[in-house]
């Protein structure tokens, strides 16, 4: 026998719980299934972990420079990472707790904790039981990609997740990938102090951005003791009695590094491969993500996927937005659509990255006509009165409509500072609106329309 329900939720990451929310809001009722850890990668191995060491390596990061502010500290910084695991533990132990509760006091949600599979097109066996619905909302989630590469079956290695687990800093981390979770994790343990070498496979740091970002981002990274290996097209593995060697074939530097942990960092890839999506007919792509249409539809009709299984985001804001567009679709007669959104996202080293919209690269890339303004945040003066002016601001502006085309702001508060941008795009209106806007003084966001006033094609 199978219990049927009027919608089934696979996953308890950020799309699902406020999805669950409306479905049982409207009168549905709701199967809710996690396989492990309530909150999804965010809340547990993800966001709110990993800032939160963020914020104790930024604390002991600000004790160092104290003499800097004219503040005088008896004796030498130490880092107690028992104590700093347990401040991240009981942060995301408490976020994961309200995310449980919530769910299992919600009004018609049935709370599963088991693993989901497919066993037809409306069936999912969770545990013993059988459970049916005409609409099914899979949020599933990503893990940690593990390569291949020669000598890795040999040596014991971290992932984003394994070494979150740590409660020692180690004496020298390699970490492989120079994107934005390995960036992180580097600055974060090089100020616990641990010795830090990034290995990336390609020519420069988060290819993504342009290269003055990424080439600002390095020099940061570096002036606090870092070391960064580019170019390394070949990395292998082996041990070195209680410590690991990462061989690299890079342009320059020594051919291996000998470190005591090794940290893989090289991509996420979604969890559709044990979820029976076959049997109900899901269309995978090439690198196993769910194929979903502008409105997060799957192949199959009554089924859809959100947040980073569905490969149209990798971020929690993305996965939350999508939860907003499939209920905005379902529930209120409103035709959302994933090519609505702008691009935004942050990467969280000390000073932030804020990036909205297109890249100046990608511009030129379209073919647009654009106008680029710059400001060094040596000439922000909250910066300056903060003691923290490493990075710079860009805005890249159309220069035959005006609109804002992106912008990236590394830089003492660019993660936030970067949203004014971002309001003005969403809104469609001209960069003239935030150029005659009358700021705050004195803070990062007052220097956005002097530096729209001064833009050169």
């Amino acid at each position: 026998m199978s219990r049927s329900f009027d919608a089934i939720i696979i996953g308890a990451g950020q799309a699902g719980p406020p999805l669950a929310s409306r479905l049982t809001s409207s009168g549905m009722t709701v199967a809710l299934i996690e396989r492990k850890l309530f909150g999804g990668t965010c809340v547990n191995t993800g966001c709110t972990p990993t800032k939160t060491l963020i914020a104790s390596a930024y604390a002991a990061h600000l004790a160092r420079r104290a003499a800097d502010f004219g503040v005088t500290l008896g004796g030498s910084v130490e880092i107690d990472m028992a104590a700093v695991k347990a401040r991240k533990d009981a942060v995301s132990g408490t976020s994961r707790q309200n995310v449980e509760t919530w769910l299992r006091g919600m009004e018609r949600c049935t709370v599963y904790q088991d693993h989901a599979r497919f066993e037809s097109l409306r069936e999912i066996r969770v545990g013993d039981e059988r459970i049916t619905a005409a609409r099914i909302f899979i949020n599933a989630g990503a893990r940690a990609a593990i390569p291949d590469m020669p000598g890795l079956d040999r040596v014991n290695y971290l992932t984003n997740t394994t070494i979150l687990e740590l409660d020692e800093a180690p004496r020298h981390l390699v970490i492989v990938g120079g994107s934005y979770i390995g960036l992180e994790f580097a600055q974060m343990y090089r100020r616990f102090g641990s010795a830090v070498t990034i290995i990336e496979k390609g020519p420069r740091l988060i290819a993504r951005e342009d290269e003055d970002v990424s080439d600002a981002v390095k020099d940061i990274l570096e002036a606090e003791g870092i070391a960064v290996r580019l170019d390394a097209d070949c990395i292998s593995f082996a041990p070195r009695g209680t410590d690991i060697a990462a061989g690299v074939n890079c342009t320059s530097g020594a051919p291996e590094i000998v470190g005591s942990h090794v940290l893989l960092a090289v991509g996420r890839r979604p969890n559709t491969d044990d979820l029976g999506l076959d049997q109900a007919g899901v269309a995978l792509d090439e690198r196993g993500y769910i194929v979903v249409d502008d409105q997060l539809r799957t192949s199959v009709p009554g089924i859809w996927a959100l947040g980073d299984c569905n490969g149209r985001g990798a971020f929690t804001h993305t996965a939350y937005n999508d939860f907003e567009i499939v209920a905005a679709n379902l529930l209120d007669n409103d035709a959302r659509r994933v090519s609505d959104r702008i691009t935004a996202y942050a990467l969280y080293i000390d000073p932030p990255l804020g990036r909205v919209g297109m890249t100046e690269a990608e511009a030129r890339k379209a073919g647009r006509k654009i106008r680029v303004g710059t400001r060094p945040m040596t000439r922000i003066a909250r910066a300056i009165e903060k003691g923290e002016t490493q990075g710079f601001m860009k805005i890249v502006v159309d220069a035959e409509t005006d609109a804002i085309l992106g912008a990236a702001i590394l830089g003492v508060g660019g993660d936030e500072a970067i949203h004014g941008v971002l309001g003005i795009m969403t809104a469609k209106a001209p960069s003239a609106t935030l150029r005659r806007s009358m700021p705050i003084h004195p803070t990062v966001s007052e220097l956005i329309p002097t530096m729209l006033g001064d833009l050169r094609p």
